[in-house]
């Protein structure tokens, strides 16, 4: 893998704020940011935070960042986005008292797929996105085990960017530490 400069990409919408340590980045993001699409809620969300550059096919990409957060809906990991309607979120959303890991697949309308991983709390995590043919498949891990979040569609013929994502839909002063933006070879295999 190879290290992305923060400086490679491009935000979906500012953050509060962004400050650059020790080769991280702390981000606040700004109160009621989220993404999501009708489903069950009947209301579009589209103004998260997300530092997007380009991820083409047969690539991967990985975030890494600190779970240090623990109010309703606070969420940090990576989105891919080809446009408002066709977008993947997956994160570690805290969520009904538990941090969960999980994705939203969105082709014009949203679905959600969490699990719990209390045992993550204080840890850093690893989003990884792999992209390959007409798939991309997402993993996380908190420590060196990576584990299968899904395997979603991702429409080949359409232009895809992905990176770091924060955003916290419920209240203001949400602040995650982001150690790491890497990319590289598509995974060898599924399992």
């Amino acid at each position: 893998m190879k290290i992305v400069p923060w400086t490679d990409g491009t935000w979906t919408r500012e953050p509060d704020s962004v400050i650059h340590k020790n080769g991280g980045i702390q981000v606040t993001a700004a109160e009621g940011s989220d993404w999501w699409r009708t489903t069950a809620y009947g209301f579009i969300h589209d103004d998260g935070h997300a530092l997007v550059k380009d991820f083409p096919n047969e690539s991967s990409m990985e975030v890494s960042f600190m779970l240090d957060y623990a109010e309703q809906f606070d969420q940090c990991g990576i989105f891919i986005t080809s446009d408002e309607s066709h977008w993947i979120k997956a994160a570690v959303e805290f969520c009904d008292g538990f941090p969960q890991v999980g994705a939203v697949v969105t082709n014009e309308v949203s679905d959600w797929s969490t699990g719990r991983v209390s045992e993550w709390v204080g840890k850093e995590v690893t989003m990884r996105v792999s992209r390959s043919g007409d798939a991309v498949t997402i993993r996380a891990s908190a420590g060196k085990d990576f584990r299968l979040v899904r395997v979603a569609p991702l429409d080949p013929a359409r232009t895809w960017q992905a990176g770091p994502l924060v955003c916290a839909p419920s209240r203001a002063g949400l602040t995650v530490t982001m150690t790491k933006w890497s990319e590289g070879a598509p995974d060898g295999a599924l399992h």
